[in-house]
């Protein structure tokens, strides 16, 4: 059993995913082949935006974002404490400074009822980040947005698959951002993004800056990056795209079963009801988590702690942001703690995870735990 096992994704996908990389070897063109063109069609047509434009890796995609809107130095982009680096890396990278605004404690994503008291003068845009798999309150924040005329990029990393109020996630907001990082749920072999959005001018910026496009041989009209996606990796996209929908069902069928085992005891990252998740991670809150992950960690039960230092605590950024406050952030920082969830873990390996750690917090908890059907 593993935490995170991308590698289970290609037991039943193998001969597509060889087939797939055999053609682009065929054809030759590792650099945007045929496979480029196919997966941002069908990537649009599954999110339902109108453009989909693919790039070398989510945090590129961010970044490319920020430069289609002009954002650069001397400007203030408010985004999450408690996530991966990716958001607050881009807005440094353009040039522009990250603002943090504290986390529901509900779904661990941007609190809405925060976003106007981070907005100072320079703001240009905020960067929501969906986590374990689920979308932030998007339409709030987009309200919020909307009245102090800023863009809001999704980054949807984790959830990609998922929806909010019927809307597919990467369709939400001005752009849409994802990543295809093996440990997500739509993974390639090494790196790659995609960017989402509706508006026309925004789509063909973004794909001038993804190869810095020039209007005419030694001509450069605008900065860019050399950020294409590789064939090979959309080819893999491609391959596990085919069964995409199955692994979120699988996923999620995984974490209804901790939900109903596990709400009664310990407090989890759930998911509202006006959204769905992607599932890519499953937490929970524990007291004494490092005694914790040693018990089910003896038991062999893979644990992972993904966020223990949010990032206005991390020296790069609490040096842009000294005075940051976010107690809801640090309190998730230290007490969350991800089980194992993926398409084809086993019932076993659920029941057996459940069972280690609630006779970690309590041994007369985990009675009952045989019944819940996977």
């Amino acid at each position: 059993m593993q935490s995170i096992d991308p590698r289970s994704q290609d037991e039943t996908s193998r001969s597509l995913i060889n087939s797939r990389i055999q053609a682009v070897l065929d054809h030759g063109q590792t650099i945007m082949g045929p496979e480029v063109a196919e997966l941002e069609q069908r990537l649009a047509d599954y999110t339902g935006a109108r453009h989909c434009i693919t790039a070398s890796s989510g945090t590129t995609a961010l970044a490319i974002a920020l430069m289609a809107l002009g954002v650069g130095p001397d400007d203030d982009v408010i985004t999450t404490p408690f996530a991966a680096s990716a958001a607050a890396k881009a807005i440094v990278l353009v040039g522009a400074r990250p603002v943090f605004a504290d986390i529901e404690r509900a779904t661990c994503t941007l609190d809405p009822q925060l976003i106007e008291g981070a907005i100072t003068p320079a703001t240009r845009a905020v960067i929501p980040v969906s986590l374990y798999g689920q979308p932030p309150d998007m339409d709030a924040i987009n309200g919020i947005a909307a009245r102090h005329g800023l863009a809001v990029i999704e980054d949807g990393a984790q959830s990609l698959g998922a929806t909010y109020r019927g809307r597919q996630s990467g369709n939400l907001s001005t752009i849409g951002c994802t990543s295809f990082f093996p440990t997500n749920p739509l993974g390639c072999y090494g790196d790659g993004g995609a960017l989402f959005t509706n508006d026309d001018a925004l789509a063909g910026a973004m794909r001038d800056i993804r190869m810095h496009r020039q209007a005419r041989r030694h001509a450069d009209h605008r900065f860019g990056h050399d950020a294409c996606m590789e064939t090979l990796q959309c080819a893999i996209v491609l391959a596990r795209l085919e069964r995409f929908d199955w692994d979120i069902r699988q996923r999620r069928r995984i974490a209804a079963a901790y939900d109903e085992m596990l709400q009664p005891h310990l407090p989890v990252i759930g998911c509202r009801s006006d959204r769905t998740s992607a599932c890519a991670g499953y937490a929970v809150l524990v007291e004494q988590r490092e005694q914790v992950r040693a018990i089910l960690e003896h038991a062999g039960v893979p644990t992972a702690v993904h966020y223990p230092v949010p990032l206005h605590r991390q020296p790069a950024y609490a040096r842009l942001a000294p005075d940051t406050s976010c107690p809801v952030a640090d309190a998730m920082a230290s007490s969350l703690l991800s089980l194992p969830i993926g398409p084809h873990l086993a019932a076993a390996n659920v029941r057996h995870a459940v069972q280690c750690l609630l006779h970690a917090k309590g041994p007369l908890q985990a009675r009952g735990v045989e019944s819940v059907e996977l």
